[in-house]
């Protein structure tokens, strides 16, 4: 397994100008990944096809493997709710993915309604809708030799049972799941449980950890985050939290994943020190070094 990294683990330091995606890949490669995905590109229309060109050249050059593009969707609000413009506007970020050379993209699903908002209705409910468009762009996408991939996040498409029903309306070779080891506990799921259910749709994997703390205690404050369910969350550095992600990895020997491990850091801590760290634990858990 290749171990990399998600361009949005430096998002604090890329969004205040500390760093640029050109730093990105070079820190990335100093610290010893061996793999890197790109969670959108800052730049639009031809701009961004430019600099998908040079972010691809920039990574050859350090020899550092690109693993996957992630951009932004949403088959149920995306482009004002009209579903064929938002295929359409997806097909061009499939054009970047081709540019920057991967074989693989991961693209939202939907984030749903807001409860009080008149159109909520269950996933279930709008599930064809959704399965529509997945659809629709992984076919399109397979002319270019790129899988197509859906995330669990967002709360409304993040449990494991919502996107095997997704993947299973789908129905396509051609798609399948970035499967996110920490997010489940965001609605409250047993990692090791909805990996299980979901580890034979996995194109691609992230390792993320948390900190843990039951809703029946103090509002810890600043950092923390709600689940579905009340209970807080915080990121953490890679072997920090609870996330049991030696046991993650055994689940994935046992169905002999060879693709990436990319870790997306979500801490408090300085990003350089996460990313830093988390390298080196996860390269300890894979190895079975503890």
């Amino acid at each position: 397994m290749k171990l990399g990294i998600s361009s949005y683990a430096y998002s604090k330091l890329t969004s205040t100008g500390k760093m640029d995606i050109f730093d990105v890949i070079k820190k990335t490669k100093e610290i010893g990944y061996d793999a890197i995905e790109f969670s959108n590109l800052p730049a639009t229309g031809k701009e961004k096809v430019k600099l998908a060109k040079k972010v691809k050249l920039a990574c050859e050059n350090e020899d550092l493997y690109i693993a996957n593009y992630a951009t932004p969707a949403d088959m149920l609000k995306g482009s004002e709710g009209n579903l064929l413009n938002e295929i359409e506007r997806l097909k061009s970020e499939v054009l970047i993915a081709k540019t920057l050379g991967v074989d693989k993209m991961r693209h939202d699903a939907t984030f749903g309604y807001n409860a009080s908002d008149p159109k909520a209705r269950s996933f279930e409910k709008n599930l064809p809708i959704i399965a529509e468009g997945c659809y629709k762009l992984t076919e399109y996408a397979k002319d270019f030799g790129i899988k197509t991939m859906v995330e669990n996040h967002g709360k409304y498409s993040q449990d494991s049972s919502r996107i095997e029903m997704l993947v299973n309306e789908v129905d396509n070779d051609n798609f399948g799941v970035l499967l996110d080891v920490g997010n489940f506990l965001c609605v409250d799921e047993n990692p090791i449980e909805a990996m299980g259910r979901l580890i034979t749709y996995a194109f691609h994997v992230h390792f993320k950890d948390f900190h843990v703390k039951p809703g029946i205690n103090f509002n810890p404050g600043e950092g923390w985050f709600l689940t579905r369910y009340g209970n807080y969350l915080r990121g953490a550095i890679i072997g920090h939290g609870e996330v049991p992600l030696a046991q993650c990895i055994n689940i994935l020997n046992a169905y002999n994943y060879n693709g990436t491990l990319s870790i997306e850091f979500e801490g408090m801590e300085d990003p350089l020190l996460g990313v830093t760290l988390g390298y080196k634990n996860l390269k300890r858990l894979v190895n079975k070094d503890n």
